[in-house]
């Protein structure tokens, strides 16, 4: 069973699709689909995975939630998998590299095929390919456009910072986390034999 639902975030809509109670999709809306998807607005229902979808959406753009916990259907190639689930090791309000993404999964040359496989994923922000940057921190393409991976950084840089100044003051906590620098400046996050790399834009 399929059925999908518009979402309102805070800087665009998307449609949702949800297949045998599991996530498959997350696209945002353009003018020609919003048009298209009126014309078959029998389909749109809202079951009880669409609802948990819903609140962890909320929960995560109110910067509570860091982590999503939803059942996926991802279609894709075998190496297309590899990278999406390397995607969902990356910690909030880090970033990793094109070229680091490649080196983690064995494939240091495949860095063109790595961003490739980000343009393909079929549930952003779910399987935060918006924490994927080209060389040097180089912004670079999004499905729902750069401003909105631009947002979404700084959504989660905000976050972060205001999730660890708050446990940061409680006795006994250590913050790991390193400090941010103005503007869109994160911290790639160390995976085996990566190096924790700033980019700064």
């Amino acid at each position: 069973m399929s059925e999908k639902f518009y979402y309102e975030a805070p800087w665009a809509r998307l449609i949702i699709t949800i297949e045998d109670d599991q996530l498959s999709g997350i696209e945002f809306l353009s003018a020609e689909t919003e048009s298209s998807l009126n014309h078959r607005k029998h389909i749109f229902n809202k079951g009880q995975t669409a609802q948990k979808v819903c609140k962890q959406l909320d929960e995560y753009f109110s910067g509570s939630r860091r982590v999503f916990d939803l059942p996926l259907r991802l279609r894709g190639t075998g190496f297309q998998k590899e990278v999406w689930e390397v995607l969902q090791q990356i910690p909030y309000g880090e970033v990793l590299s094109y070229g680091q993404v490649a080196k983690t999964i064995g494939r240091p040359q495949a860095q063109r095929a790595v961003g490739m496989a980000c343009n393909r994923n079929p549930v952003p922000i779910v399987v935060p390919c918006h924490r994927v940057l080209g060389t040097n921190g180089r912004l670079t393409g999004y499905a729902g456009g750069l401003d909105i991976k631009v947002r979404l950084l700084e959504l989660e840089k905000k976050n972060k910072v205001s999730f660890n100044n708050r446990f940061h003051a409680e006795p006994g906590f250590h913050n790991p986390a390193p400090s941010f620098i103005p503007a869109l400046s994160v911290f790639a996050f160390s995976m085996p034999g990566l190096k924790s790399t700033l980019f700064a834009r």
